[in-house]
């Protein structure tokens, strides 16, 4: 390999050398995005590999029978429903049982906070009296604290489900009048509570469970300097009547509840089934989709997810449509592109004389170079047949330096141009360099077609924040702003390529390569001012165990000027 020097510096953009008084080249155009006006508009290559066609799902084929599809259809189509409607109704069962919870809960809090303010307040009442000592009706002060007892219960007005009495000695000594329902003195387990448990020197307020019910009770025991021996007001509630109104409304409250979950059922039900109909439709659809009909579209109602779902398959029967369309495109291309050297070869073994040894030399070579024509056309294609394949490109650490030098050993053969080479960069990148090399050798025997013999054509390499930039800049003819879109597509030439040779396809090949690498061609070209062909590569993270080391550039060797070849 021989290293090569610098030329000019002309970078991709810049544009060939134009003769004094032209005006600047313009700026590149990099194929994929929609033309504009402005002749600086930049476009990229932009291709999408075309979609295989599915295979044909045998079973999918009607069943035997109506009745076995029809709940073949029931079945697959209730189950969905089944699953979405039971998630409803769990998720709904759970927030009513939460609610409701949270609800019982804090009604059971504030009625026991309610039973102790009402305590309280009674008591606040019986502290006046006692802290006074005065009869308030003999004006003289209490002697028995029995006395002080009976007259705070005189004054007390019971609440529903509350009672009241004294104690004194472990026996009930005054109890509530009759009216009152809740008799605490017929609770003999109250009564050796007030006697035996509560503290005889402070008042306390408790729940106490006995085996008629669970009350919440004040015992407030009166001692007085004249009578030592302690006499216990006893006031309080039947806790568990209090509760049962809370129980009773929160049993309505649950069978309200389930009488929800059931409307949520049966509407639930309904509405899924509305729901779930575009998807029915899809599934339609499809059915009716076959290979050679790909027409069927779904009907879009609505602005919702599933009206979305349903674009977005429409959208993707749009794209198979497309792809087949396209491959039977490819198909009768490649068949028309082969028909034309058979049809050649067939025309000249038939009028050939056998007798006549020239003539026979001169079919020989014609069919030969027809049949090197379909060679090439059957390469190409099987290179754009292996772009799906994991392996198409295999990168890895490449030093650019030696790759540009390499290139230019290999374009030299091309034809007798001026080969200069307008900038190395020596860097070390990640990508595949022979996958590079094809389509660097691509583009150089594209520019050799398209130029006269002694013009120049450059090649170069860059590599900056960007990624890595290669580049075939040439002076010949140019490209039509008109054809610098479709020439990347296969098959399709230019207006200046109608008389040169090949099938239309190295172009798409060089973009398919660039791509794989997750890059684009930028094109920089005008009518009569040459074109500049850049391949940018995006950085590539350098695989950790397939890495081998980059071999060093070589060392400048042989002149400085730049080198050519006429």
């Amino acid at each position: 390999m021989t290293r090569y020097d610098v030329g000019p510096s002309v970078r991709p953009g810049e544009g060939a050398a134009s003769p004094a008084g032209d005006p600047p080249q313009t700026e590149p155009i990099r194929t994929g995005l929609p033309p504009s006006p402005e002749p600086t508009t930049l476009i990229r290559v932009s291709r999408q590999a075309e979609d295989e066609v599915p295979e044909e799902d045998s079973a999918g084929e009607p069943p035997a029978g109506i009745r076995t599809r029809l709940r073949r259809v029931l079945r697959g189509y209730s189950s969905v429903r089944t699953r979405v409607l039971t998630a409803m109704l769990v998720l709904s069962a759970l927030g009513l049982l939460l609610a409701g919870a949270t609800a019982y809960a804090l009604q059971r809090n504030d009625l026991n906070n309610d039973m102790d303010d009402s305590l309280t307040r009674s008591f606040q009442e019986f502290e006046t009296l006692l802290a006074t000592g005065i009869d308030p009706t003999t004006l003289e002060p209490f002697v028995e604290a029995d006395q002080l007892v009976y007259l705070v219960m005189q004054r007390t007005l019971t609440q529903p489900n509350e009672g009241m009495m004294a104690v004194r000695d472990g026996r009930v000594i005054y109890y509530a009048n009759q009216e009152v329902e809740v008799r605490l003195e017929d609770d003999p387990e109250l009564v050796r509570y007030v006697t035996d448990v509560a503290p005889p020197d402070q008042v306390t307020i408790q729940s106490v469970d006995t085996a008629f019910t669970n009350y919440r009770v004040m015992v407030a025991p009166v001692i007085l300097a004249s009578d030592a021996q302690p006499t216990y007001f006893v006031l309080g509630f039947d806790a568990d009547a209090e509760h049962q109104q809370v129980n009773r409304t929160f049993g309505t409250y649950a069978l309200i509840n389930m009488a929800t979950l059931l409307l949520i059922g049966v509407v639930g039900f309904l509405l899924v089934g509305k729901l779930l109909d575009p998807i029915r439709r899809v599934r339609t659809t499809a059915q009716r989709i076959t290979e050679t009909d790909l027409s069927q579209r779904i009907e879009v109602t609505g602005n919702d997810d599933l009206s979305d779902l349903t674009r977005t398959v429409n959208a993707m029967l749009d794209r198979l449509e497309g792809s087949f369309v396209s491959q039977r495109r490819l198909l009768d291309d490649v068949g028309h592109e082969l028909r034309t050297p058979i049809t050649i070869i067939q025309g000249h073994l038939e009028l050939q004389d056998s007798g006549d040894p020239q003539d026979v030399q001169a079919v020989r070579d014609i069919a030969l170079d027809e049949l090197d024509r379909m060679r090439l056309l059957v390469d190409d294609l099987v290179t754009l047949a292996g772009i799906a394949g994991p392996d198409f490109v295999r990168p890895e650490p490449v030093n650019l330096g030696r790759l540009t030098d390499d290139v230019m050993d290999k374009v030299r053969t091309l034809g007798a141009r001026r080969w200069i080479i307008d900038g190395r960069a020596e860097a070390i990148a990640v990508l595949d360099a022979r996958r590079i090399t094809q389509a660097w050798l691509q583009l150089a025997a594209n520019s050799v077609k398209f130029t006269e013999e002694g013009t120049t054509i450059a090649i170069g390499s860059r590599k900056d924040d960007d990624g890595v930039h290669l580049w075939v800049r040439d002076e010949g003819v140019g490209i039509a702003r008109e054809d610098q879109l479709r020439i990347f597509e296969r098959f399709e030439r230019g207006a200046s390529s109608k008389r040169t040779e090949g099938a239309g396809l190295g172009l798409t090949i060089v973009s398919a390569i660039t791509e794989a690498h997750g890059g684009e061609v930028e094109l920089q070209s005008a009518p009569g001012r040459g074109a500049t062909f850049t391949m940018v590569i995006p950085p590539l993270p350098a695989p950790s165990a397939s890495a081998r080391p980059a071999a060093p550039a070589r060392k400048p060797s042989g002149p400085t000027e730049p080198e050519t070849q006429s």
